[in-house]
């Protein structure tokens, strides 16, 4: 037996399977994949929705045989926020995990506000969705960037991983891919072919890395980007292919989503901006369900978000412990099974906010957007203004209705005020040593106060 068979095997031997229950789960998590990053139309009104340049046969097929959400969304226009939110159904305003790194400069002359400090361990005190599927006997793993911290991932629930990851991999490297694609794809098929095989359900998420070393200088072009959703796709396909081989596809349901948009505009138009901003280019992404009752074929336009994941398994295992205080997130079980896709999340709050107090890779400050229905009002702190748009009819956010719909975002603005004040939000605050005259430092990251990672590299 391989070691790695070994040592799943040994874990799973005195794990006690959840008699009767054969529904599995598997979360993919893409890098960087923006909304229009995949040859799939991800809003079937919109041919502009799908890229005419990548060619994602297995993004393809989840569309096919399942459900993909025209207004999907990640958590944060960054890696480390979204990644925790997913993990815990918590907003990163709640967590206080709302970037990536070093929160605020208080040397910096360059900002006219200084970003908070945000936490960047994810609390042990916080109820992840690996814990509550493992507690109902459930074998769980994580494989790939784990990126929410230093502790291992077994203390969150995670029986099997490569570890506490960051963007370099278990090697520490430059750019972990193809080797990483395909290596945590070949330990994702392991486990759950162990698992399979000693009658255990599983929870298996794959969340895939960057090629930091080709995103030196500015950013990926198209051709970079080409071949990073090439490398994601492959391995999608090659795990889809396993569970055809295992028999188990109709027992397993697949989460396809990105962690925020595409740097930039690759990928994200026709929306507006990328990576960073909280406009849709960097928010809204890929998103696709697949698995038993979910009907085939079909464009949901409901407004879904990572958050939701955890009620949302946890309604399709069937388990009937409620869901962690504070869990923001909200069952997608009944659009699931709606043959169109239709009806509503019931989440406690109607609105969705993506709070990020930074500034990062020219996005013009630190911002907080609330999506209420289509409409989707964004809260400028440096410029102390908001902006007003409709979604539906102006899904690139080039027509500000503010001033044409006061009272609307009037209301969307106090929404917002309440939600941050209600999560204990962190903000923002003046910079005292603000100097307009001052000259920014070089970099890809340092306009207008972004902040790079060491030696200038972008740190997802």
């Amino acid at each position: 037996m391989r070691p790695f068979f070994l040592a799943v095997a040994l874990l799973l031997t005195g794990h006690a399977a959840l008699a009767g229950n054969t529904t599995n789960f598997i979360v993919i998590l893409a890098e960087a994949q923006g909304w229009a990053n995949t040859s799939v139309a991800m809003d079937d009104r919109d041919p502009a929705s799908r890229s005419r340049i990548f060619s994602t046969p297995a993004v393809e097929r989840l569309a096919r045989e399942g459900m993909r959400f025209a207004y999907g969304y990640a958590a944060s226009p960054r890696c480390t926020p979204t990644r925790a939110a997913l993990f815990t159904g918590r907003s990163p305003a709640s967590l206080h995990m709302t970037y990536v790194g070093k929160g605020r400069d208080l040397t910096s002359q360059h900002t006219a506000l200084l970003p908070p400090e945000p936490v960047l361990e994810l609390p042990l005190a916080e109820i992840t969705i690996a814990e509550l599927l493992r507690d109902a006997g459930y074998a769980t793993a994580h494989f790939g960037k784990w990126h929410v911290g230093r502790t291992d991932p077994a203390r969150h629930g995670f029986q099997v991983s490569d570890g506490p990851t960051g963007n370099g991999g278990p090697d520490n490297v430059a750019s972990p891919n193809p080797k990483e694609a395909v290596g945590m794809t070949d330990r994702g098929i392991a486990f759950l072919t162990r698992a399979h095989e000693m009658g255990h359900p599983f929870y298996l998420q794959l969340s895939h890395y960057p090629n930091q070393e080709r995103k030196e200088g500015g950013g990926p072009d198209r051709t970079d980007a080409r071949a990073e959703a090439d490398e994601i796709d492959r391995n999608v396909s090659r795990l889809l292919v396993a569970l055809d081989r295992l028999g188990i596809t109709g027992s397993t349901y697949v989460f396809y989503a990105a962690d925020h948009g595409a740097q930039g505009r690759v990928g994200n138009a026709p929306l507006s901006g990328g990576k960073g901003a909280v406009t849709e280019g960097g928010l809204r992404v890929p998103f696709l369900a697949r698995g038993p009752g979910i009907p085939a074929g079909i464009c949901s336009r409901v407004p879904v978000t990572v958050c939701d994941l955890l009620p949302t398994m946890l309604g399709l295992a069937g388990i009937a412990a409620p869901v962690p205080t504070g869990v923001e997130g909200g069952s997608l079980v009944p659009i699931l099974r709606d043959p169109l896709g239709r009806g509503a999340v019931r989440r406690p709050r109607e609105e969705l906010v993506f709070h990020f107090p930074h500034y990062d890779l020219n996005n013009g400050g630190p911002a907080t957007a609330i999506l209420v229905g289509s409409h989707k009002l964004v809260r400028n702190y440096e410029r102390d203004s908001i902006r007003l748009y409709d979604l539906g009819t102006d899904p690139t956010e080039s027509r500000d209705l503010s001033a044409t719909q006061p009272d609307r975002a009037k209301d969307l603005d106090a929404r917002l005020t309440a939600y941050l004040r209600e999560v204990g939000a962190q903000m923002a605050a003046p910079n005292p040593g603000f100097d307009p005259n001052a000259i920014p430092s070089t970099g890809p990251d340092r306009r207008r106060g972004g902040q790079g990672g060491r030696n200038g590299r972008d740190r997802k």
